[in-house]
């Protein structure tokens, strides 16, 4: 079992009152990405998550419900036994204190993007 954590950077943690980039979606949803091409994810709220991947393309991730601190903490980390991302798989919100994890949370299809309105995902 491989288990990864992604962490916002602190200056995403200081970003937490923008706004979430509207987003325009390039192609059908997928069910899985491979771990390997994942850049970097960004926590926009309590539901939902831009995936980067190398190469700059963007997946969105709309959680069916809320996912508790996930938008405050905006770090979470997930359990995986192959080498894909999906959208059957749980995140657990990372916790900076008293209690490490959080809420636990499925994941939704991966929807390719285009950021618009002149934003562009943080790498």
């Amino acid at each position: 079992m491989r288990v990864a954590l992604f962490l916002a950077p602190l200056a995403l943690m200081a970003a937490a009152d923008r706004p979430i980039p509207a987003a325009s979606p390039v192609g059908a949803p997928e069910l899985c990405l491979p771990r390997h091409r994942i850049q970097n994810s960004i926590v926009r709220s309590d539901r939902i998550i831009d995936f980067v991947l190398f190469g700059g393309k963007v997946y969105r991730v709309t959680l069916a419900q809320e996912c508790p601190d996930l938008g405050y903490q905006r770090g979470f980390a997930y359990a995986s036994t192959g080498n894909q991302l999906c959208a059957s798989d749980q995140i657990t919100v990372v916790n900076t204190a008293p209690v490490p994890a959080g809420a636990r949370c499925a994941l939704a299809p991966f929807q390719p993007v285009t950021l618009t309105g002149g934003w562009k995902a943080a790498r």
